[in-house]
């Protein structure tokens, strides 16, 4: 039986349906991120895990003990489950220290877990400082010291990393990703960002409309998604439109293989960086991005416009013709009628 399991989770808000039958499993130890666009039932899912919501029907259930069910509901206090805030939430008046000690007790024991804790978030020199003394990412690290303090089960993240800049940004949510896997933390990341969900999740779940509507791995989700929805959720894709036989579509592109089983008319999913751009005359290059690591261009092939990422310095400029040629792996298509 999984670590952490949600079973059929229903929610509704003023008649309006947040979370739809959810079901989710989070194996000990794992770091799953939740990732979805705004409104999709993210943190509505993450707060009834905590017990600071009720679900309207469904169970939960942790290390095999029921937190919520139909005759059961274990209170926030008593689950054993952290929870790091969007905002951070910092006490101002306390110091790091004090921050970190909220909610334990007075012991010899608690003292000594409050160093432990600073100790292995790397800021046992900042102790005595007061939030406002802090940077956006020590404010963030005490954030977490204090959700591991009472040493919970599981820890969630709402959006953590969100009022971060984004070079400090990519920073600590590496370094928070690392530290999860480093003590064994069981934890979920709520996330609309699908480059921060591939970085501090195993897996990635995947929410639309209140519903998880993908379960996976970074590159299982990247390289087949199951529907034209999660492909161009979890990525930048072009989806072009052809007629599957024998493992093959014939696109703008060229003839393009097929990962799957589809046939007839279907959309095939192209990965940007899997377009090949050189001098021809079957496009014209419409703008180009230089991003340093890699080229991005914007080309219109026989009046489909199509996004390429090559990694190179820029070779085109607006208006030059170009010719475009699929080099990648099978692709993933879905069959015309279902594409949405």
């Amino acid at each position: 039986m999984p670590y952490l399991q949600a079973t059929d989770i229903a929610k509704r808000f003023n008649g309006t349906a947040a979370l739809a039958g959810v079901n989710l499993a989070v194996e000990r130890g794992e770091s799953l991120a939740l990732l979805g666009p705004s409104g999709c039932g993210k943190t509505t899912l993450l707060r009834i895990l905590a017990g600071l919501e009720l679900p309207d029907r469904g169970e939960i259930t942790l290390e095999d003990e029921t937190l919520s069910g139909p005759a059961r509901f274990v209170s926030p206090e008593q689950r054993r489950i952290g929870m790091v805030f969007q905002d951070w939430a910092l006490f101002p008046h306390m110091t790091v220290a004090g921050n970190v000690a909220f909610g334990l007790g007075k012991s010899v024991i608690d003292r000594i877990r409050v160093s432990e804790t600073l100790d292995l978030v790397g800021l046992s020199h900042l102790a005595d400082r007061y939030p406002d003394e802090l940077s956006g990412g020590q404010a963030q690290r005490v954030a977490v010291a204090r959700a591991l303090a009472p040493r919970p089960r599981v820890l969630l993240f709402d959006e953590p990393f969100s009022n971060l800049d984004t070079d400090l940004r990519t920073r600590i949510r590496a370094d928070v990703a690392a530290l999860m896997r480093e003590v064994g933390m069981t934890s979920i990341f709520v996330t609309h960002d699908q480059e921060e969900s591939f970085v501090v999740g195993d897996r990635v779940a995947v929410m639309r409309e209140g519903r998880i509507v993908q379960v996976g791995r970074p590159a299982d989700l990247y390289q087949h998604p199951t529907s034209a929805w999660v492909a161009t959720f979890v990525g930048e894709a072009n989806l072009l439109n052809g007629v599957a036989t024998n493992g093959h579509v014939s696109t703008e592109v060229g003839e393009v293989p097929l990962a799957g089983k589809v046939r007839g008319p279907c959309r095939v999913v192209i990965r940007p960086e899997h377009l090949a751009v050189d001098r021809g005359n079957q496009g014209v290059v419409s703008s180009v991005e230089f991003y340093g690591h890699d080229t991005s261009y914007e080309l219109a092939v026989g009046g489909t416009r199509l996004l390429a990422r090559v990694i190179a310095a820029p070779d085109f400029v607006p208006g030059d013709r170009v010719s475009v040629s699929y080099t990648g792996p099978g692709a993933a298509a879905f069959a015309a009628v279902s594409s949405s």
